[in-house]
């Protein structure tokens, strides 16, 4: 309001201008308006921002769960694919160590095997690295050799002392002597 307007409604020329001075100059209402509605645009849009924050800070928490969640899994593949490797070795080492023990004729594997040092083995081509040697350590070892078979023992068994008689050493009979009396004489003509 002006001066003069107070002036209209009935207040003194000192009292209008008191109360203009008190008050300052007015501000016209639709600056007031225009005021108030940016205010309460600024404050809708805080509000926004403030929701797409938490939206932000709920998927990056989230986004972190599922890194947190990718990072523990290829952990755990790759320790999966550890394992499954270090069996593998494990089982082409211990198909090695059972075909040189087959090829060195050993009588128990099973026991042969639990002399072999086989804790630092290491794969060589298809072999085991150093297990011949000691596969023929144990061979010729004297406390060990028993359990290979050897190879005179692959010749056919020779028996000493009493050899049983053949058809052409009892002198064309058909039937062996039945009493000791007639192998005696039977031995006596023969050597005549």
């Amino acid at each position: 309001m002006t001066k003069e307007q107070l002036i209209a409604l009935g207040l003194s020329e000192e009292q209008a201008t008191k109360i203009i001075e008190g008050f300052g100059t007015m501000i016209p209402k639709s600056r007031f308006d225009e005021v108030n509605d940016s205010k309460k645009q600024l404050e809708k849009a805080v509000a926004e921002r403030d929701g797409q924050l938490e939206e932000l800070k709920k998927s990056a928490s989230a986004n972190d769960d599922l890194k947190a969640e990718i990072e523990k899994l290829q952990g755990e593949n790759t320790t999966a694919k550890e394992q499954h490797e270090a069996e593998m070795k494990q089982l082409k080492i211990t198909g090695a160590v059972e075909r040189a023990l087959s090829g060195a004729k050993a009588k128990n594997i099973k026991a042969v095997k639990a002399l072999l040092d086989l804790e630092n083995a290491e794969l060589e081509g298809e072999d085991v690295k150093g297990l011949t040697d000691q596969i023929k350590a144990l061979q010729e070892g004297k406390d060990s050799k028993f359990l290979f078979e050897s190879n005179t023992n692959n010749k056919q068994q020779q028996y000493r002392g009493f050899k049983p008689s053949e058809k052409s050493e009892r002198g064309g009979q058909e039937t062996a002597p039945t009493t000791l009396t007639d192998a005696v004489q039977s031995h006596f003509s023969q050597n005549q």
